[in-house]
């Protein structure tokens, strides 16, 4: 007996200590796994679930403790009170076994009853074209407290516009609202959500202009408006947006001049003008982006200006320039050979005129170059070297006056796409002025000989008349 008592007494400690770690890790299942969920909690989550994936949809029956044992996907749980709450809630068919949603969707207003919600999702939810379903207008403002990051996309069947109502959402962290079929102008109000770190309103039907309250969101890391239907300029308010990363409003109809306010985005990596209708020439104040990586501002047609009104060295960390199809004037910069970590240089259907800086093809990084249609001249100064390893990657054709040198190239391979060798235009301009100085001197030299012929004829007749007369007097004799 006393031998038990002793064996028993190591396990009893073991089983302690083992016990108070897992208190003090907080990994003690059990006891997770027995906290309770109020009825009322549970009642609003299977409600809710059940408006998108259908009346089928048997919450109780199949997930009976859907945050302890039975955990539902897409659902997660904390505690608060000793008691379980839903605070994330993802639909659609994001894993195998997520939630999906039936033809026939619906809003459940029991969805507004998830008072410790942070976190709702909508995925490939909102799908049918002979359903479409609108974002509901009311009720958002019963997770003001709670709600973090409100997402939806892909929703091709998800019409109507923003609601005013979201304005209320002050906690928002996060408003993803990309690849639906969303309509309308942007309110206003949106300019409220002060704790907004991304704003994501891309491959949406939105028209109207760029509201300038959004230049008051000093939090915002990341703003991507591309692919809609915004006009009007670029508020200068913009320029207030000083933690922004990542400013995207490309694919629009943007008018006007980029403000001289962009410069103030000192952390801006990103910044996507491209397909809009900016005109005015480019902002002298671009060159102070100091943390700049990316500037896409190509297929603005109007925008005009002289590319060498920017200091580029000053953009030292950019890997992409894309200013293609601009319209700008004057010759390709210097200063852009300087910049090492560039990987992208799009400079193509301009007007840019002069000589190819050589150092260009020293940028150690640079992995495609067009400079293609534009008004360039002289040679390429290039190695064979550069232009196998660009192949296609190097784009050179449609400037008429370029060529390159005459024994540079011993591969055809490498011979840069439209664009001719310097050696085929001196032979023929050569061959042309020979040719011309032949001629000259046949002309000359045919001349010469005629007039001798000529005179030659003269004198022979001349004789023939003279014999003629000799023999006619002695005839009279």
């Amino acid at each position: 007996m006393k031998k038990i008592r002793f064996l028993s007494f190591p396990i009893l400690v073991f089983f302690i200590i083992h016990l108070y770690g897992a208190c003090i890790n907080g990994e003690d299942e059990s006891l997770v796994v027995a906290a309770p969920m109020k009825k009322t909690e549970q009642d609003a989550l299977f409600s809710a679930i059940q408006g998108f994936v259908g009346k089928w949809w048997n919450g109780s029956d199949l997930y009976p403790d859907p945050c302890g044992w039975t955990p539902i996907q897409g659902v997660s749980c904390d505690l608060y009170d000793g008691f379980w709450y839903v605070t994330d809630l993802s639909v659609g068919p994001v894993h195998e076994n997520s939630l999906s949603c039936a033809e026939n969707v619906e809003f459940s207003s029991d969805l507004f009853s998830l008072r410790h919600l942070k976190s709702l999702s909508f995925f490939n939810c909102f799908v049918s074209s002979s359903n479409p379903v609108s974002i509901p207008p009311q009720n958002w403002d019963s997770l003001s407290a709670s709600l973090q990051s409100l997402e939806f996309r892909s929703n091709t069947g998800l019409t109507g516009g923003i609601p005013v109502i979201f304005g209320h959402l002050t906690n928002l962290e996060s408003l993803v609202l990309t690849e639906n079929r969303l309509t309308g102008q942007l309110p206003n109000i949106l300019g409220k959500l002060i704790n907004l770190r991304r704003l994501n309103l891309a491959g949406n039907s939105f028209e109207g202009q760029v509201p300038d309250s959004l230049g008051g969101l000093n939090r915002l890391l990341i703003l991507d408006m591309s692919r809609n239907q915004l006009t009007g300029i670029l508020p200068s308010s913009f320029g207030g947006l000083n933690s922004l990363l990542k400013l995207d409003l490309s694919n629009n109809k943007i008018e006007g001049k980029i403000p001289q306010e962009i410069g103030n985005l000192k952390s801006l990596t990103l910044l996507d003008l491209s397909n809009n209708r900016l005109s005015g020439g480019l902002t002298k104040s671009i060159q102070e982006l100091s943390s700049l990586q990316e500037l896409v501002l190509s297929n603005n047609p109007s925008a005009g200006g002289d590319i060498m009104s920017v200091e580029w060295r000053n953009l030292r960390g950019l890997t992409a320039l894309d200013l293609s199809n601009m319209s700008l004037t004057g010759g390709i910069p210097e200063s852009i050979s300087e910049l090492i970590m560039l990987r992208f240089l799009g400079l193509n259907d301009n007007k840019l005129t002069g000589n190819i800086p050589s150092k260009i093809a020293s940028l150690p990084n640079v992995g495609a170059v067009y400079i293609h249609g534009n008004n360039l001249t002289g040679e390429i100064k290039f190695s064979e070297w550069f232009y196998g390893k660009m192949g296609r990657r190097f784009g050179a054709w449609d400037n008429p006056n370029l060529c390159y040198p005459v024994g540079l190239i011993e591969r055809k391979d490498n011979v840069p796409v439209g664009v001719k060798q310097c050696e085929e235009e001196v032979m023929r301009l050569y061959d042309s002025n020979s040719n011309s100085n032949s001629n000259s001197n046949s002309n000359w030299n045919g001349n010469g000989n005629s007039d001798s012929n000529r005179i030659g004829s003269c004198l022979g007749l001349v004789l023939v008349v003279a014999a003629l007369m000799v023999l006619f007097f002695n005839l009279s004799l």
